[in-house]
């Protein structure tokens, strides 16, 4: 059987975004966060895969490592609430500063999502892709998921950018809960 997958944004949607997260003691969880997620995959089963554009690396302003730490405390910090990550998958590449094969995985390109989709047999019809900027919302509609833009981060200038591109995710979120809720929703048919 297929699994169901929650695919997320990091910063600005799980965490607070201070711009190039590169110290785990500087990691916050925005409010709900550890709520929404629990719902989602403690009660509904649902994957939870982070895709994130960590270009910060190619930029020389973080190392590798200091993603993978802060990863590893954003995993810590949700743990304790008995809820697992599944993966994460960031891109390190920016197209500044990388060629166009090392910058191809960068959001929106959907390339993480269809790896993960490939090693974790996810069904990408009933899966959903969270993130507060116009990037994780077209890789999400790259990649044919459903598209949900949390208004916490970059949110509110994205919607604008989205609709000057006429683009439109399938919800605009207050936030993770909002956004959680309607997923719940929206797979049991009550979004329609």
């Amino acid at each position: 059987m297929l699994a169901k997958a929650v695919f997320l944004d990091r910063d600005g949607t799980l965490n607070e975004d201070p711009g190039y997260l590169g110290n785990p003691d500087k990691v916050v969880l925005l409010p709900g966060v550890i709520e929404a997620l629990s719902e989602l995959k403690n009660r509904n089963n649902y994957l939870l895969i982070v895709i994130s554009n960590q270009s910060g690396i190619a930029r020389g302003l973080i190392t590798e490592s200091q993603v993978n730490s802060v990863n590893k405390k954003i995993s810590e910090l949700l743990s304790a609430h008995n809820i697992f990550i599944d993966a994460f998958y960031f891109c390190p590449a920016h197209p500044d500063f990388s060629t166009s094969d090392e910058s191809e995985c960068r959001k929106p390109s959907p390339l993480m999502i269809t790896q993960a989709a490939e090693k974790f047999n996810i069904d990408l019809s009933k899966s959903y892709m969270i993130g507060d900027s116009y990037t994780d919302i077209e890789a999400g509609m790259n990649a044919g998921v459903r598209t949900i833009l949390v208004k916490t981060g970059l949110g509110a200038e994205s919607i604008s950018i989205l609709q000057n591109q006429n683009k439109f995710p399938s919800f605009v979120a207050s936030n993770l809960i909002d956004a959680s809720n309607f997923i719940l929703n929206d797979s049991h048919g009550e979004n329609l």
